[in-house]
């Protein structure tokens, strides 16, 4: 049997195992050795501790605990309630003004925290029943929720962005920047659906309050402390990498630092936070690196065994053209992110697909958007959105899936109508 045939059975064996349930780690790097004992000459593992330690020594990969340290941190300091307070007060004199300030809310717990199923269940938990309560149908709530949760899949700094750019081998700082005006351009996207909305339909949501607490110097001081710090915490670490000044790692490192003073500020710091905050990294850190490094070894592996160059002949033969072949991993990567995390699909089918685009010549800093843009959009599709079981285990027993799935499909549009402007007209949005 010909050993290119040999990498594409190991590729389809290890999705298989994982969409079966069994660690994604210990099957990418387990089953690759064991490919790599029967089929491989001794030699090649010997070139394994050196990719190991390749991957250890990329400073860029440190940016990982700490933005999940900032995101987790801002979680526990109970920012988000009160983001979501101050913002239903500024825009509660508006119809539609609390589905507005949930995706505000969102969007910058998305920029501040990066991790989209601690965004989505902390949204859930508290903007739902709020909603629910002041009359917005199910359907609306839910929608509006799920989709501003998932921003943290390409607002940067997205964990989503710093996975990508380490293994497409492409500057992370740069990814930051393309997916800067898609993402404030879907963020705008949201809210003027709502308000349109609004306007059209005004029975879908309740009439702007008009017992709203004053604009006084109580409440300046209120937006100060829950929205102005925040967005100057972003700011900071943001705009520390557009203009240079600071790499990814070293940004984040004052993102981590900047979030447990927030969290000081609030008064919620305390010894017990702070381990639990580290418990929480570390777990998570220790999930992505291990994953990282049987991806590692599989990558050898699979490289070995010929399955690049078997892919590229195949596509040779066929005569696929760029943006064929730019379809086709898209739509499976659409439907693999029903199946298993954004993490997983990085890992495995990211880095099988990459020498390939960069034999076309594509453009590895859009092809990175795209790919975030395609993994936000399949977490909120029906009927396997990781994003909507995320808000399903948290929503009230009236809040049925069936609403889920219908108030999340004029979002989908929206999402997939900027998918298709990124991959039309990246000039225009700056992503090329």
């Amino acid at each position: 049997m010909s050993l290119a045939i040999l990498a594409l059975i190991l590729f389809v064996s290890i999705f298989l195992l994982v969409l079966y349930g069994y660690p994604v780690a210990f099957t990418l790097g387990g089953l690759s050795l064991l490919y790599a004992f029967c089929f491989l000459e001794p030699a090649v593992l010997t070139l394994l501790p050196n990719r190991v330690m390749g991957v250890m020594e990329n400073g860029v990969l440190l940016a990982v605990p700490l933005f999940i340290f900032m995101g987790i941190m801002l979680e526990k300091s109970g920012l988000a309630e009160r983001m979501l307070r101050t913002m239903a007060e500024l825009f509660g004199r508006i119809r539609g003004g609390m589905a507005v300030s949930v995706i505000v809310v969102g969007a910058l717990l998305a920029a501040s925290t990066g991790i989209v199923g601690a965004t989505v269940i902390t949204m859930g938990l508290i903007s739902l029943p709020p909603m629910l309560k002041r009359g917005y149908p199910p359907t609306v709530s839910t929608g509006v929720i799920a989709a501003s949760g998932t921003l943290g899949q390409i607002i940067p700094p997205s964990v989503v962005l710093v996975l990508l750019g380490s293994v497409l081998g492409v500057s992370v700082g740069k990814l930051f920047k393309a997916a800067l005006i898609p993402s404030l351009l879907l963020v705008g996207a949201y809210v003027l659906y709502v308000l349109i909305l609004g306007l059209l339909r005004p029975k879908l949501f309740p009439a702007g309050s008009k017992d709203n607490q004053p604009w006084n110097g109580a409440f300046f001081k209120r937006l100060l402390q829950s929205l102005f710090l925040p967005l100057l915490l972003i700011v900071a670490v943001l705009g520390s990498i557009l203009a240079g000044w600071a790499s990814p790692t070293e940004a984040a490192a004052i993102g981590a630092g900047g979030a447990a003073l927030l969290t000081l500020s609030q008064g919620q710091l305390s010894w017990q936070t702070v381990k639990e905050v580290c418990q929480s990294t570390t777990h998570l850190t220790s999930m992505v690196f291990m994953i990282l490094l049987g991806a590692t070894t599989f990558s050898l592996v699979f490289r070995e065994l010929g399955g690049d160059s078997f892919l590229v002949s195949l596509i040779e033969q066929n005569n696929l053209a760029e943006y064929q072949f730019l379809a086709l991993v898209m739509v499976v990567v659409f439907i693999a992110g029903f199946f298993i995390d954004f993490i997983e699909i990085v890992f495995i089918i990211v880095p099988v697909v990459t020498p390939i685009f960069v034999g076309y010549g594509t453009d590895l800093i859009w092809l990175g958007i795209l790919l975030g843009i395609n993994l936000q959009t399949s977490f909120l599709s029906p009927p396997f959105g990781f994003a909507l079981f995320y808000l399903k285990g948290v929503a009230p027993p009236e809040v049925k899936t069936v609403h889920l799935y219908k108030g999340i499909m004029p979002f989908l549009l929206i999402q997939v109508l900027l998918l298709v402007l990124v991959l039309f007209f990246p000039e225009w949005l700056g992503v090329r």
